[in-house]
């Protein structure tokens, strides 16, 4: 492991789980660093912001959605959600959380290795900056400004941004933009979609009020209008 290594937080009060994961993501040539108190998340990152994030669903002290809600108030690092509750799936993904990914109990800890690996791949995208009418992307910084204007945006709504910006004027549908947000094909609804899509929206009006620019397409999909 190099003195550069990725740092990855393990937010987990089963001791043995985090200790398994961390050996995992050791031997993978990342930096892991475990937590096993909801209460104690914010101020490590606010202290020292990691590269990625496993947030346990139950935690001690304060429960993971709690915490992943805080952390999107200040932040945008990737959360990648652990839980056995397969039921709060849509909420993890909702906007209204900014959980960038999931992993259901029991899971492989390779499993876990290769999804760290493609979020932190997708964050680190080629350089590249796309412009278009007022909206500048920056792939490198994972930054995105309408009209000069900084956009707190999580990551995945930073992706969806990204996906319609490149297909300016071209109609998404609901699946194809899973595709671009998901790398894994994963079963979600076509509310999980939405919800991205209203908060993205919402982002975007603040910056230009009473514009609507992303346009739904009813039966179809939804397209970027600048």
């Amino acid at each position: 492991m190099t003195e550069n290594a990725p740092r990855i937080l393990i937010v987990e009060d089963e001791p043995k789980l985090a200790s398994l994961l961390a050996d995992y993501l050791r031997a993978a040539g990342y930096a892991p660093e475990t937590l096993a108190d909801g209460r104690e998340v914010v101020p490590a990152v606010r202290a020292r912001p990691p590269a990625l994030i496993l947030l346990d669903l139950m935690l001690p002290g304060k429960d993971g959605l709690d915490v992943c809600r805080e952390l999107r108030s200040f932040s945008d690092v990737p959360v990648v959600m652990i839980t056995a509750r397969v039921e709060e799936i849509d909420r993890l993904l909702g906007l209204e959380l900014g959980a960038d990914d999931y992993i259901c109990k029991p899971f492989s800890p390779r499993e876990v290795v290769a999804r760290v690996k493609a979020i932190l791949r997708r964050a680190g995208r080629s350089g590249e900056s796309t412009a278009a009418a007022g909206l500048v992307i920056d792939e490198a910084g994972y930054r995105a400004t309408l009209d000069g204007q900084a956009l707190e945006l999580t990551p995945v709504e930073f992706r969806l941004l990204k996906t319609l910006a490149a297909g300016h004027g071209r109609v998404y549908t609901r699946d194809q933009l899973l595709d671009r947000l998901y790398d894994d094909h994963r079963v979600v609804t076509d509310r999980t979609v939405d919800s991205h899509v209203k908060n993205l929206r919402r982002k975007l009006e603040q910056v230009r009020p009473g514009q609507d620019l992303i346009r739904s397409i009813y039966g179809v999909g939804y397209k970027l209008e600048l």
